[in-house]
């Protein structure tokens, strides 16, 4: 499991350098150079990016959880996807905020660039839409087999939920062209996956979370 984590850290490191150099002339092409689409601080832009990463950071965890604790294609295939495509674009989003000269953490409570800052948030580490307890991450690595599975496809489609809600959010109030198409395509692949993880559900006999 640790050396799964190193790598992880790793790819994500090298995520975060290729998306520094490559996305500087993505911005520049949009708007006409770099410092012109720079966003505020306190923009949806740096908002989005910043609590996205975060977002993304559980999904990849709870990824690699179940691939230990499972023996099932089917799902390993899936966690192993979402696992790779999660951590690709949280390092593009922490990328941008290193090109934008942002800061990583706000002072300001998660989801204030979408007006939710007031909600109840870091509930026994729940800190946005979505997101899974700590007491249910800690339940899944405790689980193997086929009610491991199950836990998963449940706290990953309640994920997804959430994370298409951040990134339509982003599609709507986002500034940056290609943060907002990187948002639109979470949208429609994570929609995707939804009805992936459905089926699979059903499969087992369960549904998801209510």
């Amino acid at each position: 499991m640790r050396r799964r984590h190193v790598g992880w850290i790793a790819s994500t490191a090298a995520a975060v350098l290729v998306a520094a150099g490559a996305i500087t002339y993505a911005v520049a092409e949009d708007d006409g150079s770099a410092a012109a689409s720079t966003p505020a601080v306190g923009s949806a832009d740096a908002g989005f990016a910043r609590d996205m990463a975060v977002h993304h950071q559980q999904a990849v965890e709870m990824s690699y959880i179940v691939r230990d604790r499972t023996k099932d294609v089917e799902v390993r295939r899936l966690a192993y996807d979402i696992a790779q495509t999660q951590a690709n674009q949280r390092g593009m989003l922490l990328g941008w905020l290193d090109l934008w000269g942002l800061p990583k953490v706000s002072a300001d409570p998660p989801m204030t660039w979408m007006g939710m800052g007031d909600m109840a948030s870091g509930k026994d580490g729940a800190l946005m839409p979505g997101m899974a307890t700590n007491t249910q991450m800690r339940k899944l690595q405790t689980l193997s087999g086929k009610q491991a599975e199950i836990l998963y496809l449940q706290l990953m489609t309640a994920h997804h939920k959430g994370g298409i809600h951040m990134a339509q959010g982003c599609v709507d109030k986002c500034t940056v062209g290609v943060e907002k198409r990187l948002a639109q395509g979470m949208v429609a692949g994570q929609r995707s996956e939804l009805d992936v993880m459905a089926g699979m559900l059903k499969k087992r006999g369960a549904q998801p979370l209510p």
